[in-house]
């Protein structure tokens, strides 16, 4: 069917009957028919394929009347039994053209040979004609046989006589590499399986086509084989076993023939690729790139190092500057803590003068000097017991009032005084009790020696542990051997009683040491004020109007004190 030209640029439309209604179709000319659909546009006609088949055979034609053949000067004197050694393509008059001649030349030259050649048309000139398969004829149509038949050609084209095998050494290829290598690559591409090989290049070639040349020549799937070479012919065999024989045969040397061909090309490559320039240039750029890559992970890592380290600096001196920050606040706050403390010793402490002299003022409370002098224990007693609030609100009733009132006032704290002073004594007697009879338990009784421990040998006690500490030689010996000494009951003590002892007043704990302490501490300056006190009543007798006759109707307040102690 001849469809009609459509106007440039639009696409020819049919349509076909169907069933119910028509629907139109858009057609695109592919292959042939896009050919003709250019054709007929550009020409502005229209042609049917057919006449474009025509024209292609007519140009074939005209192909093969300008055919030239090459007479071989050795054609006559070819050995026609020997037509396996022979070139075909020689043979033919083709030897310009080889496997690059078409079927049509092929035929064409055959033709031209027959009617110059013909051993009919040589006799009949006159020319002596050899017998049978002897004449030289056979090898013109032993020669068409083989290139007209695909197969053969394609066999005997793997082992082309006049193809160079030959591999440029490195040495040629120092200087020259791509006009020595080129045309080599050139002429080893008619054997690829795949058309349009890659092209060497030259020096200016990029990364990419370097690579996908020899890529492709290191995958190189070549088409060649050697059956031709072929030294027996299974058609010749006598039976089906010497027919497989033969075939073995041929398989082996045509394999071990492709092998070698493999290898050549591989060399080729080789050699190639080792003399290549460009390859060269390539690697040292790779290595100046991978230096640099390496260059910048090292100088990025030392970097980085850098940072953590100077990260670890900011937080070492974070740290530290937050470390000298709480020392500082640290020491301030202690600072503030013992100035307040300062502050409220010294006011405690002018609390205390406050109250003695108020009290000294009023000549405390009394006009007994015997009063006066238990007045005045009591009141330092005030000063050491009581804290700065009570002390405070205690000097202020004392200022505001009157003298009785005072004393009221005085008295009542006195009382609270003592009565806490007896419960703390009362708790510290009964734990120190408790206690006691905890170890006797523990140490299983421990004979007599560990019972009846008066309060003077706890006293004692303690104070010969102050006075052999730690490190003295044999120290618990040394201890009770002091008390044994000293002690006024007559109870000897062994130094078993007085370790257990000693670790029973541990488990005491702090509170009833101190509690001790602060007895013994208050009873010595009780001693010591009964000494001033007597002494200033001393001195005050002798520098008396009266002198000697007040000293001697005064009784002295040393034995009449001495009996509240």
């Amino acid at each position: 069917m001849m469809l009609r030209g459509a106007p440039e640029g639009q696409a020819t439309a049919v349509t076909r009957p169907l069933s119910t209604a028509s629907v139109l179709c858009q057609v695109e000319p592919v292959g042939r028919w896009f050919e003709a659909f250019v054709k007929r546009r550009n020409m502005h006609v229209s042609a049917s394929f057919q006449e474009l088949e025509d024209e292609k055979e007519l140009s074939e034609e005209s192909g093969d009347e300008e055919l030239q053949l090459e007479e071989f000067p050795m054609l006559k004197t070819l050995d026609p039994k020997d037509w396996k050694n022979q070139d075909h393509y020689l043979v033919l008059g083709l030897g310009h053209m080889r496997f690059k001649a078409s079927q049509k030349q092929i035929k064409a030259a055959h033709k031209a040979m027959v009617l110059k050649h013909h051993p009919d048309k040589r006799k009949a000139a006159g020319e002596q004609i050899g017998e049978g398969d002897n004449d030289y004829f056979t090898c013109i149509t032993k020669a068409y046989e083989i290139l007209s038949d695909p197969v053969k050609r394609r066999a005997f084209n793997s082992v082309d006589p006049t193809f160079d095998n030959t591999v440029p050494s490195k040495s040629e290829a120092k200087e020259n590499f791509f006009e020595v290598f080129s045309p080599v690559f050139e002429r080893n591409a008619r054997w690829s399986n795949i058309k349009n090989v890659p092209k060497l290049g030259d020096v200016n070639s990029s990364f990419e086509e370097v690579d996908a040349f020899y890529s492709f020549w290191y995958n190189f799937d070549s088409w060649r084989e050697f059956s031709y070479l072929d030294e027996e012919e299974k058609e010749k065999a006598e039976c089906r076993d010497e027919r497989r024989w033969i075939e073995k045969q041929n398989r082996a040397t045509r394999a071990q023939r492709k092998k070698e061909e493999m290898n050549r090309i591989r060399t080729l490559v080789d050699t190639a690729y080792s003399c290549d320039p460009r390859i060269k240039k390539f690697k040292e750029e790779e290595k100046a790139k991978k230096e640099a890559e390496k260059k910048a992970k090292v100088d990025a890592k030392r970097k980085e190092q850098e940072e953590k380290e100077k990260q670890r600096q900011a937080e070492l001196e974070a740290v530290r500057l937050a470390k000298e920050k709480k020392e500082e606040e640290t020491r301030q706050q202690a600072l503030l803590i013992k100035k307040e403390k300062d502050i409220q010793k010294k006011a405690i402490k002018k609390e205390r003068q406050k109250l003695r002299t108020i009290c000294k003022n009023w000549n405390y409370f009394s006009d007994n000097e015997a009063e006066c002098v238990k007045m005045m224990e009591e009141v330092e007693k005030l000063c050491d017991r009581l804290e700065l609030a009570s002390l405070q609100c205690l000097n202020e009733a004392l200022t505001s009032t009157t003298r009785d009132e005072g004393k009221a006032a005085v008295e009542k704290q006195i009382e609270e005084v003592n009565e806490q002073i007896r419960k703390e004594r009362e708790e510290a007697d009964a734990r120190l009790r408790q206690t006691t009879k905890s170890s006797e338990k523990s140490t299983g009784g421990g004979g007599g020696g560990s019972k009846n421990w008066s309060e003077d040998d706890l006293q004692l006690l303690i104070k010969a542990v102050n006075l052999f500490p730690a490190g003295t030689n044999s120290r618990w010996e040394v201890i009770a051997n002091y008390m044994n000494l000293h002690s006024t009951t007559g109870i000897k003590r062994t130094a078993k009683d007085v370790i257990n002892k000693a670790k029973s007043l541990q488990k005491l704990g702090i509170f009833i040491f101190t509690l001790i302490k602060r007895m013994i501490s208050t009873k010595r300056l009780l001693i010591n004020l009964k000494k001033s006190m007597v002494l200033c009543q001393r001195q005050r007798l002798l520098h008396h109007p009266n002198g000697l006759k007040y000293h001697l109707q005064t009784p002295l307040l040393g034995p009449q004190k001495s009996k509240n102690f």
